[in-house]
C-alpha cells in the first residue's frame, strides 16, 4: 500500500513565542509535519525556495519584508506553494489584499488547534478559506487569481546592476548590497533605484516579484 506522505509546512513569525507555539500544536497532529521556522519575510523567502514546503503559514505583520509581499513574491518562484495568512485582526482590506497577493486562507492568531489544522488541511486539498465574516463583492472576487502572469518585460542591465537585482531578491538592503560588492551606499542606492525605473515599479518587493516571475534573475550573481 503506498504511504500517505504528510504535509510539510513552513512556519513564519516574527515572534519566537508564536512559532514555537504553533511548531507544538501541529507537532502533535497525525499527516502534517513542520520541516522549518522563520522570524522574517526575507528568511521565509530564502526557505522557500530551498525546501519548497506544501503550506506556509504567513504572519501578515512582519518588520522588513511584511507578510503580504512575501506571499507575492514566495508565489512567483514556486506557484505550487500554498500559503495560509495568520494575523491578530481580520481587517477586510487585509484580508483581501493577502489572498489577492495569492495567498489560499486566511484566519486569526486566536484560531483553535482543531480549526488550524483543518484549514491546512483543506487548503492543501485546494480549497480557498476565508474568515467566516468576510464578504467580497463580484468585483473583488474576479481580482483575485494566484495563478495570474504577467508580460515579460524587455529591460537591459549592466552586469553590476545584475548582482544589485539578484542581492534584492536574497534581502539584502542597500548598506548590505554596498558592503557585498565593495562600493559606496550611494552607488547602491543608485543602481537600486535604476533598477526600479526600468523595471516601471514603486517599490522593492514590486522589483522582486517581477525579476522572480520572468526569470530575470541569473543565478551566477548569488
Amino acid at each position: 500500500m503506498t504511504k500517505i506522505e504528510d504535509i510539510r509546512i513552513l512556519i513564519v513569525d516574527d515572534h519566537t513565542v508564536v512559532r514555537k507555539g504553533l511548531i507544538h500544536v501541529l507537532g502533535t497532529m497525525l499527516g502534517l509535519t513542520v520541516i522549518a521556522e522563520a522570524e522574517s519575510g526575507e528568511e521565509a523567502l530564502f526557505l522557500s525556495r530551498k525546501l519548497k514546503p506544501d503550506i506556509v503559514i504567513m504572519d501578515i505583520s512582519m518588520d522588513g519584508l511584511g507578510g503580504i509581499e512575501a506571499t507575492q513574491l514566495i508565489l512567483a518562484h514556486n506557484p505550487q506553494i500554498r500559503i495560509l495568512g495568520l494575523s491578530t485582526f481580520a481587517d477586510k482590506d487585509v484580508v483581501y489584499r493577502m489572498l489577492k497577493a495569492g495567498a489560499r486562507g486566511y484566519l486569526r492568531k486566536d484560531v483553535s488547534a482543531k480549526e488550524l489544522t483543518d484549514s491546512i488541511r483543506r487548503i492543501h486539498a485546494g480549497e480557498l478559506l476565508t474568515p467566516p465574516d468576510f464578504v467580497m463583492n463580484l468585483n473583488e472576487a474576479a481580482l483575485i487569481n494566484p495563478n495570474a502572469s504577467i508580460a515579460e518585460p524587455m529591460v537591459k542591465m549592466g552586469e553590476q546592476q545584475k548582482k544589485v537585482l539578484a542581492l534584492m531578491t536574497k534581502g539584502f538592503t542597500n548598506p548590505e548590497i554596498a558592503r557585498h560588492l565593495g562600493v559606496s551606499l550611494p552607488t547602491a542606492r543608485y543602481h537600486v533605484s535604476a533598477i526600479l525605473q526600468k523595471l516601471d515599479v514603486s517599490n522593492r518587493a514590486e522589483a522582486v516579484a517581477l525579476a522572480i516571475r520572468n526569470n530575470l534573475i541569473d543565478e551566477n550573481n548569488f
